[in-house]
């Protein structure tokens, strides 16, 4: 048994050297340190021997089971390293080549201008405030002397979900909701920044999605120089210094009197071009003072206190300020438009 012992421990050592992989490793450990290995049998037998050869053969076993358990592991071992090996050299960096592009974001150009607008007026003393993009038809129409059946409705076609409840064709209702929200007090100096909806054809000059910028001071001797003279300071910062504003006379529901507002045009500084139909002016936004009838519905006295407002499309001043000729470019995501505005 002795003999068989040591040639077992033989060949189980000679099998284990040879392995290749893990695989075979792991089919040597099963066959020499199995249940049904060649060392069990052995085990078994033990009992036929007698009690001098039987510690003797006992403990040649164990050393026999140590051997090849020790064998194993290195065995493991030299394996696990050839592994990592072979994984290192696979993943070997070259340093000596040129990296890769790291391709940077910029922010949109309708977002660079809603933050050129909003620095100026704060700069004017203003306060930016917003509100909700689905708004109820109280805020949105009867808050802004636009009562229902009102023939101005017409005017801005709207996506209503339920009867009283819409997506805001403007946000002059964050005007409504602060002044309600204000009980009477004065001052009242706010800009308003927001998404808006109209059922409308999308085509290079309209969007059924845009964006506003609506104003609104409230206060007491307010007048209609005071909205002038704001505008004009917005036009010169926006579009330089040399700019010019005109007001032309208007119809809104919430304003009165109401003012169409235009600059001398960007291309031809107010010359006459084929952008400005040769009348030297661009229209930019509406305004005009606040309607009394706004004030008291927002807990205002018309009779001590006076406001103005004015609205703009942002898209409307993006394209005049970049020379874009289609608003649909704002709203398509292609990448060869964006990336011109990376260092605007």
């Amino acid at each position: 048994m002795k003999e068989q012992l040591t040639a077992l421990r033989d060949e189980a050592i000679a099998v284990i050297h040879a392995a290749k992989n893990m695989n075979e490793l792991n089919e040597a450990r099963v066959k020499y340190l199995g249940k049904k290995g060649p060392l069990t049998e052995i085990l078994r037998g033990m009992g036929k021997l007698s009690a001098e050869e039987r510690p003797v053969i006992g403990q040649m076993a164990n050393d026999v089971r140590a051997a090849i358990e020790s064998t194993l592991e290195r065995k493991k071992e030299e394996l696990e390293r050839e592994v990592l090996q072979k994984k290192l050299m696979s993943e070997t960096i070259d340093v000596t080549l040129p990296g890769r592009p790291v391709h940077f974001g910029n922010r949109h150009p309708l977002t660079k201008v809603i933050e050129e607008i909003e620095d100026i007026f704060i700069a004017m003393g203003f306060e930016v405030a917003e509100g909700p993009e689905v708004e109820t038809d109280y805020y949105n129409f009867e808050a802004l002397n636009l009562p229902k059946n009102h023939p101005a409705r017409d005017m801005q076609d709207s996506f209503y979900i339920t009867d009283e409840i819409l997506m805001r064709t403007h946000t002059s209702p964050v005007q409504a909701r602060t002044m309600e929200r204000k009980q009477g007090e004065v001052p009242v100096k706010i800009i308003c920044p927001g998404k808006v909806y109209r059922r409308d054809d999308d085509d290079a000059t309209h969007s059924h999605m845009f964006t506003q910028i609506e104003g609104l001071v409230v206060d007491k001797g307010i007048r209609m120089s005071d909205l002038k003279g704001t505008l004009l300071a917005f036009a010169k910062q926006m579009f330089g210094e040399n700019q010019r504003i005109r007001l032309r006379p208007s119809f809104f529901p919430f304003t009165e009197p109401s003012a169409e507002v235009d600059i001398s045009c960007v291309i031809c500084n107010g010359v006459g071009c084929r952008v400005c139909k040769e009348t030297g002016w661009l229209e930019i936004l509406g305004a005009g003072m606040v309607h009394p009838k706004v004030l008291e519905m927002s807990g205002y006295d018309s009779e001590k206190v006076t406001g103005f407002a004015f609205g703009m499309g942002v898209e409307r001043i993006a394209l005049l300020k970049y020379g874009i000729e289609d608003i649909r470019h704002f709203y398509q995501s292609d990448l060869r438009f964006l990336k011109q505005f990376s260092r605007v």
